[in-house]
């Protein structure tokens, strides 16, 4: 949703200016709590309450949070509640981890399979796909029985299906076109 990312990008900017100066990796861990914490229906539910002043909300997800969170993620929770946007959190966590691997040169990258992948044959499938792609990649596996065999890449905006479904799917088009 372009609103959600326009929303987010001055956030996730401002965090990644500050944890630059200290560290990136843990600025991300905090971020990722915090945003899986906003996630949840029912502290959403708590927080635009009319009864719900910002203090409490914000005093209701530090204490549920499960890692210790620095200045920098306490004073973006407090910004993120005040200006009414605790739905955006997961977003900017987002927009924040590709500020991140923009500046690594690392690009993450969602690996489907029709089946699980071995540890070893992961380590395979990313050297070939890094050389595909001419950049290091951050892989995750997924598994959707649905591609009967094969995998299914998505790395940014690029795809490479070399799935059986999309193989079929080809044929089909090409019979009846």
């Amino acid at each position: 949703m372009a609103e959600l990312a326009t929303l987010a990008r001055p956030y996730a900017e401002a965090l990644f200016q500050v944890a630059q100066r200290g560290d990136l990796r843990q600025a991300g861990v905090e971020l990722d709590a915090l945003a899986a914490v906003a996630a949840d229906p029912q502290l959403r539910q708590f927080a635009a309450a009319p009864k719900s002043a910002d203090a409490q909300v914000f005093d209701v997800i530090t204490s549920v949070v499960t890692v210790a969170l620095s200045d920098a993620s306490k004073n973006l929770l407090r910004t993120v509640i005040d200006n009414g946007r605790l739905s955006v959190l997961p977003e900017i966590a987002a927009q924040f981890h590709a500020l991140v691997n923009e500046r690594s040169g690392v690009s993450d990258a969602l690996v489907c399979s029709a089946f699980p992948i071995e540890p070893a044959q992961l380590g395979d499938v990313v050297a070939m796909l890094e050389r595909r792609f001419q950049r290091k990649l951050n892989a995750s596996v997924q598994v959707q029985p649905e591609l009967i065999g094969g995998i299914r890449v998505v790395v940014g905006d690029e795809v490479l299906d070399t799935s059986v479904k999309a193989r079929l799917e080809q044929m089909k088009a090409a019979l009846t076109a």
